[in-house]
């Protein structure tokens, strides 16, 4: 048994965030197979029924060995939120199972234990309007407080953040000041983030694409080649645009696949990025040094 694992205490809820190919799952799947629990899913695209393989949701092996819940429940046309999640993992954190919460979506794990506010829904309209704007533009009509809150590298986060704005008259730092209490406290966790070094990472990134490739991953794109749209929050996982340019004869495979690697990279600097900004009082674990 993992060292870790001895101080986990009785039913105690666990969390695990760590970048993308860090080994997140496999710890979830030990912690759940050693000390019982169900592993739900705090992953953005993991949610979707169409990713099977570009999404690294687990296999019908893993499934096998312990409970799952939350992957691969969400129709790929629609829209899934952090607010959507939160409501979803609440209703799962009233089953008497011990939850092992996991995931690379840190967003996720700073509402479920700093709280949410409860912002309301964006006007179609007001969607679009931002859909033909530039990262760039939208920073112009944000305010200070906003732009030093958010990753203003991340377009989605910019997009949301000027949605709120235009669409409330408010700015989302401003809802934000009046979040409710989190639904889980951070103090009554394990809370884990594993940390890997780049080079180890990177090449697991690499072996874990191709790995894809060779199992069907592009067969998985081209059964929505005749549905695609990228707006759709399932059409941001990574290797689905560059697969689908691919097969619509824009570029060759190999461009594909090292576009998606590239991809990658850069969603893994993010993620370490916001679990050392957010998550400095998690237990910091090595990735490189697990054994499993």
């Amino acid at each position: 048994m993992l060292p870790l694992l001895e101080h986990i205490g009785a039913e105690q809820p666990v969390l695990i965030a760590g970048p993308t190919a860090s080994g997140k799952s496999a710890l979830a799947l030990q912690i759940a197979t050693k000390l019982g629990g169900t592993i739900i899913n705090a992953d953005a695209l993991q949610v979707f029924d169409c990713w099977q393989l570009l999404s690294a949701r687990p296999d019908a092996g893993e499934l096998a060995q312990a409970d799952h819940t939350l992957y691969g429940h969400v129709p790929y046309r629609e829209t899934y939120s952090t607010g959507h999640w939160l409501r979803d993992v609440t209703t799962e954190l009233a089953k008497p199972s011990r939850p092992i919460i996991v995931g690379g979506t840190g967003l996720n794990f700073t509402a479920l234990t700093q709280g949410l506010a409860d912002i309301p829904a964006i006007p179609v309209e007001i969607r679009a309007a931002a859909e033909q704007l530039t990262r760039e533009d939208m920073l112009q009509d944000l305010d200070p407080e906003t732009t030093g809150r958010i990753d203003v590298l991340n377009r989605a986060r910019v997009q949301r953040a000027w949605e709120v704005q235009n669409a409330t008259g408010r700015s989302i730092s401003a809802w934000q000041s009046e979040t409710p209490p989190p639904i889980l406290r951070r103090e009554d966790c394990t809370a884990i983030v594993l940390n890997a070094p780049v080079p180890w990472l990177d090449d697991r990134i690499i072996r874990r694409f191709d790995q894809m490739l060779q199992k069907g991953a592009l067969d998985e794109v081209r059964v929505l080649q005749s549905d695609w749209d990228i707006q759709r929050p399932s059409a941001k996982a990574i290797g689905g645009p560059e697969l689908m340019a691919h097969l619509n004869g824009e570029i060759p495979l190999s461009e594909a696949r090292d576009r998606a690697i590239i991809a990658s990279r850069q969603y893994a600097k993010r993620q370490r990025t916001w679990f050392r900004a957010r998550m400095k009082d998690w237990t910091q674990v090595s990735a490189d040094e697990m054994r499993f």
